[in-house]
Parts: C-alpha cells; sequence; structure tokens
C-alpha cells in the first residue's frame, strides 16, 4: 500500500465546487492566482493552512496550491473550464448558464472514465479498492501534473544565484523593460537590479527587482524589508522568487497604503518562461484513439 499523509488543505475533491463558484464570480475567467485567492476568501481558510508546503514535488508549491491544481484539471477533463497558454481559466461555453458544480457529478464522472474498458472482475476490485482520488490524503507515489515542471523547478533552484538574476533580467527585458541592469555591488539593501518598463511606446515607470532563488516562502518581513529599500525615485518594484509567498506577504505587497510590489511566486515564472520561449521548447505528443481504429 503507498505511503499517505494528512494534509490540512481543503482536497481536490473538496475544492472542486468551490474553485468553479470562484470562476463564476470572477465573471467566467480568471488567473491561477484570482482564483487561489478566492477560494481562500470564499472557504475563509486560514493562514496555517493557506501556507501549509507540499513536499512531494520540487515546484514550491503550497499544499493548497497543488490541490487545486489537481481540482482544476479534474473540472477540465469534465469539460467545464478550460485554459489558455496564457494561462487564464475560464469556464467552457457549455457550461456558461451553471452556476455551480457539484463534487458528486465530477467525481461520478472519474470512476466511470476509470471503468471504462475495464473487465468486471477489474471494474468490481476498483470499486472496493476506492476511486484513487487523493480524497482525505495525500499519496506519496502520486506523479505530478506536469513532471517537466518539477525538472524545470529543480534546474532554476539549482542555478547560481548571480545567473539567475540574469535570467530574471532577460525575462523582464522579454516583458516589455528597458535599460535592465543587474545590481553588482553588496550591500545594496535588497535590490538586484534595475530598470524601466514602457507602455504603449510613451509612458515609463522606474522598477527596481529583487530575485530570491531558494526553497520555502517569501514572507512580510522580506516585503517590508525590500520596499524599505525603494529609493525615491523607484516608482514601482517587483519581487521574483523560485518558492512562493505566503498569505501574509500577498496581503503586505498588496497594502494600499504602501507603495505596491509586484509578486512572481515560481509557478508564475516559470509560466512566463514558457510564454517568452525561454529555455523551453514545446513538445508534440499524439495519444491514440483506439476506439477509431476498433470502429473504423
Amino acid at each position: 500500500m503507498p505511503k499517505v499523509k494528512k494534509i490540512k488543505s481543503p482536497t481536490q475533491l473538496e475544492l472542486i465546487e468551490p474553485t468553479y463558484t470562484a470562476l463564476v464570480a470572477l465573471d467566467g475567467s480568471a488567473t491561477i492566482g484570482e482564483i487561489r485567492d478566492r477560494v481562500i476568501e470564499d472557504l475563509k481558510l486560514s493562514d496555517e493552512v493557506v501556507d501549509e508546503p507540499h513536499k512531494g514535488n520540487a515546484s514550491q508549491q503550497t499544499e493548497l496550491e497543488y490541490q487545486l491544481a489537481w481540482a482544476r484539471t479534474r473540472l477540465k477533463n469534465y469539460g467545464a473550464i478550460t485554459n489558455s497558454k496564457r494561462g487564464v481559466w475560464m469556464i467552457t461555453p457549455e457550461f456558461a448558464d451553471r452556476q455551480t458544480i457539484t463534487r458528486a457529478e465530477v467525481e461520478g464522472s472519474i470512476k466511470q472514465t476509470k471503468l471504462k474498458g475495464k473487465t468486471r472482475e477489474e471494474a468490481i476490485k476498483m470499486l472496493i479498492d476506492g476511486d484513487p482520488t487523493n480524497d482525505g490524503e495525500v499519496i506519496d507515489s502520486v506523479e505530478d501534473l506536469e513532471p517537466w515542471r518539477t525538472e524545470l523547478a529543480k534546474t532554476l533552484h539549482n542555478m547560481n544565484p548571480y545567473a539567475f538574476e540574469r535570467l530574471a533580467m532577460l525575462l523582464l527585458r522579454e516583458c516589455g523593460f528597458a535599460q535592465v541592469s543587474v545590481t553588482k555591488k553588496s550591500g545594496d539593501g535588497g535590490i538586484d537590479g534595475t530598470g524601466k518598463l514602457r507602455i504603449n511606446g510613451i509612458f515609463s515607470f522606474n522598477v527596481a527587482f529583487q530575485c530570491k532563488r531558494f526553497k520555502g516562502s517569501v514572507s512580510a518581513g522580506d516585503i517590508r524589508d525590500f520596499r524599505g529599500s525603494l529609493t525615491t525615485d523607484i516608482e514601482k518594484g517587483v519581487f521574483i522568487t523560485t518558492g512562493n509567498f505566503t498569505k501574509a506577504a500577498r496581503e503586505e505587497a498588496s497594502n494600499a497604503g504602501k507603495q505596491q510590489i509586484d509578486l512572481i511566486d515560481g509557478e508564475e515564472f516559470i509560466n512566463k518562461l514558457i510564454e517568452y520561449g525561454l529555455g523551453v521548447k514545446e513538445k508534440t505528443i499524439y495519444e491514440i484513439d483506439k476506439t477509431f481504429f476498433e470502429k473504423v
């Protein structure tokens, strides 16, 4: 039997309905971060639950983010939601008039799919053993949704810190920054680089960024320290990490009474590398439709 461990976070099946409800509340489309924040608000999840690390992979996701990823996948396989290459999730036209989706209907679909094509004996055994949908427990042997993301996360974490800063600089250039440079001197007060963000070729903002290439979570204190290092000529701060941000750190970064800090965590950093094709190449994989060959 695989080794299991209890988690504090809601499980993927428990998050199916909240995930879909969050998308409905967000007018049918949202980023991963927007869905996460809405679910946290709707379920009134504590900081302890939100910040629980997921120990099963190297992507630096929290347990909640990991379970939400599976919940989105379950809903996508069910046909209720889909996602774009830019990481935006949306309700499909077929479900546009649905205000909610229950766990039971998606779970029933999962079991039906798993039982399709099985012999009577295999089906009975699967039903006796229970459907392995991660309900209430995390199975250590469960593979990541996208194993290559774990490999990329490990690669980023193992980079020389100065090389990672240069990679961040390159990514910011792709995102529309100009005059980007990495700070060479030590004791720079937390600023690893600066640049100008130009919008529509007219407006520009002086931006400073900090890079933390490490495992674990960036705290609210880290955000405050970075904000405190910004000089008066800096109009925007960007905090980049291969890890993640605690709930308190995200709240501190968006505090309405203080200078706003934009956050890029490990998952978002990987998404941006994919979007701009930096260090990654798309590979096409074909799936065999056995039913087609049986009925042709």
